[in-house]
């Protein structure tokens, strides 16, 4: 998906959401993105097309099973943003 880049702006936004819902659906878990480190996700991401291996291991060490969780959830959206260099804005906040 994100090699694809459907869209001219959030791609990586898109493709972090998209992921959170395939995971729910077939795995009953999600992403907290709040443990990802941005480094090592971009790091991951640029190697990803030629080998997965990566970013599987970094997005596995931060499933959780609490998909219903609005916590969980916001920050997700938070860290989308914070990859993508933008910080302006929190969603607490809003």
């Amino acid at each position: 998906m994100n090699v694809a880049h459907p869209f001219r702006e959030g791609n990586g936004r898109s493709m972090r959401i998209w992921l959170d819902l395939m995971l729910k659906k077939e795995s009953g878990k999600v992403v907290d993105w709040s443990r990802v480190d941005k480094e090592d996700y971009l790091m991951a991401m640029e190697r990803g097309p030629a080998k997965d291996l990566e970013i599987k291991h970094v997005l596995q060490n931060a499933l959780t099973d609490e998909t219903d969780s609005r916590e969980i959830n916001m920050k997700g959206i938070d860290h989308s943003y914070y990859y993508e260099g933008y910080t302006t804005y929190k969603t607490k906040e809003l």
